[in-house]
């Protein structure tokens, strides 16, 4: 894979292709050694139920011409029933077949209120409907390391630069949290390096969040950027993992053994005077 942008790259080949991404980096960040077991070990995938409603939000926003041919919305059966649960298993065997994910009524249902509620506000709707690419790929050689390093944003604008990234939070009031969680300011600022490598110019990096959790009878949206500060964070932190990674790659040294210490409230009741 050479260094460019791919706009009909799949997911499948992205995600196992060359290059580093961001969440490899996060790998990195917890130790070496994960990274390499993150690479061998098994997926139960009758545990991605919360990743099949992601993706499908995903698609339902930015390719809503894709949805219905990558997912199913399976009928509401009577689980309740012998006839009901005979339905489903009847059903589930005759599309086992096609290679869609299959979603059951119930998520089908509140999908769609999602997507509604996120059309309803007036900034994340603003960008779903400027002028952009969704879903392309874009790789550059990372000048300090030379490692091939590769994004994929969600969306990004044509007219202006800006990166648009679409998040389902379980809990709004916990986003902020999640930034941290799952570090989505070294995302931010991973992304904006890749953007401003392949393009010549440095982006906007926008957050639309999208709450999976009901509040007042709906479903709360809300666009972020991030603050300056956590932005330089971000990128402290990623040249960290990247240079980790770059170092671990050369000497083919990806640890194994990981420190783990007592919670800090235990540690505070030490008293080595006794």
């Amino acid at each position: 894979m050479t260094p460019g942008i791919y706009h009909g790259l799949s997911n499948e080949a992205y995600h196992s292709g060359p290059g580093v991404s961001k969440s490899q980096l996060d790998d990195i960040a917890i130790d070496p050694s994960f990274y390499r077991w993150r690479q061998k070990a098994p997926i139960d995938d009758d545990k991605k139920s919360a990743l099949n409603m992601g993706s499908a939000l995903h698609c339902l926003l930015l390719e809503p011409d894709e949805f219905d041919k990558r997912f199913i919305i399976a009928p509401e059966f009577n689980r309740r029933t012998n006839q009901g649960k005979a339905d489903e298993q009847a059903f589930l065997k005759e599309v086992s077949n096609m290679g869609m994910t299959v979603l059951d009524a119930e998520q089908g249902r509140k999908l769609t209120l999602m997507r509604e509620s996120v059309l309803a506000h007036h900034g994340a709707l603003f960008f779903l409907e400027s002028e952009g690419h969704c879903e392309s790929s874009i790789y550059w050689n990372d000048p300090e390391t030379e490692e091939l390093c590769r994004i994929r944003p969600d969306k990004f604008l044509t007219n202006t630069p800006t990166l648009i990234d679409i998040k389902k939070v379980c809990d709004m009031s916990r986003f902020s949290r999640h930034i941290e969680e799952f570090r989505y300011h070294v995302q931010d600022a991973f992304y904006r390096e890749g953007f401003l490598k392949h393009f010549g110019e440095y982006p906007e990096f926008v957050f639309i969040a999208v709450s999976e959790s009901i509040d007042c009878g709906r479903y709360p949206v809300h666009t972020y950027v991030l603050d300056q500060h956590d932005i330089a964070v971000g990128q402290a932190l990623f040249r960290k993992n990247l240079n980790t990674y770059h170092q671990c790659r050369l000497t083919n040294e990806w640890g194994g053994i990981e420190i783990i210490s007592r919670p800090d409230w235990a540690r505070k009741q030490d008293n080595f005077n006794d």
